[in-house]
């Protein structure tokens, strides 16, 4: 249907002049600005999270390893890893949290050596748990942050602290649970066999004492081991 200088015309609905819509998104591929999601500062996307933290972690080991715990601080250890030190807090909190978690992690091999013992009968506990520990020793992997632990803990009172309660909950009270006596004297047991291993690794690895610093350790776990297992089961 035409008017009549023959123009088409819509049959009921009326031409309308076309109007320009400020509110409209602009079409796929228009030049117009672009918009980026705002991101809360020091908080990565959650595919990069675990990276982060595991870039701190290791961050904050090197760090406790080579100044100690009292000149180590959260900024450096976020310098070392490359990120904000908010990171760092946003991630694990404190300065001694932070040592918790990095502590945790390094001695996570030391930690599981009560399942050492739970595995075998308990009258050959003694040389398993000897074994293992000076196993971790041995390895250089596992003792260069076992070393910074242990200095750490034994200059400062917040690390000793920190190491003294992760080691209470996840491995005294583990090997104290495996014993058939009261609670009191099961504790006292495995503190005890736990000092005896303890005090040897820190003459030979740490004060580095001749010649136990430089016998076999096969030669130290024969001898080790009967100690540790009269500290468990002994009458």
């Amino acid at each position: 249907m035409t008017d009549s200088d023959g123009t088409p015309r819509h049959a009921g609905r009326p031409s309308r002049p076309e109007r320009a819509d400020s509110a409209a998104p602009p079409p796929t591929g228009s030049a117009g600005p672009a918009t980026t999601p705002s991101r809360r500062r020091g908080r990565p996307p959650r595919a990069e999270s675990a990276d982060t933290r595991d870039r701190i972690l290791g961050a904050a080991r090197e760090e406790f390893s080579e100044r100690g715990y009292e000149k180590t601080s959260v900024r450096g250890i976020a310098k070392a890893a490359g990120v904000d030190s908010a990171l760092v807090h946003h991630y694990f909190g404190t300065k001694e949290q932070v040592f918790e978690a990095a502590v945790e992690v390094a001695f996570a091999p030391a930690l599981n050596a009560s399942d050492a013992v739970a595995e075998g009968p308990l009258d050959g506990a003694g040389e398993q748990l000897a074994r293992f520990v000076f196993g971790i020793w041995e390895n250089p992997a596992t003792r260069t942050p076992l070393l910074a632990i242990l200095r750490s803990a034994v200059n400062n009172d917040t690390a000793a602290a920190v190491f003294r309660r992760l080691v209470a909950s996840q491995l005294l009270r583990r090997l104290a649970a495996r014993l058939d006596l009261p609670a009191d004297e099961a504790e006292l047991r495995a503190e005890l066999a736990a000092a005896q291993l303890v005090g040897c690794a820190m003459l030979r690895y740490v004060i580095k004492v001749e010649p136990l610093a430089s016998v076999d350790v096969e030669q130290i776990i024969a001898r080790v081991a009967p100690v540790v297992q009269g500290h468990l089961t002994a009458p």
